[in-house]
């Protein structure tokens, strides 16, 4: 399952993890993805959506 949010399409990003000595290793940080049922072309749909989107679509009342 890919970690893609299915509203925002907003996905994993990459950078460097730094040690105390400052030495650089790859990393990523995931979406925080939530399972949501959502009317999606008048049928409800679980769909995985970031949290950020989430609190969007819950204050413009689309939940």
């Amino acid at each position: 399952m890919s970690k893609v949010c299915a509203v925002s399409g907003r996905g994993p990003l990459t950078g460097n993890k730094r040690s105390h000595s400052m030495r650089a290793t790859r990393r990523t940080w995931n979406v925080n993805l939530q399972k949501v049922r959502l009317v999606v072309d008048g049928k409800p749909q679980t769909v995985r959506v970031s949290a950020r989107a989430l609190r969007t679509l819950k204050k413009q009342g689309a939940i």
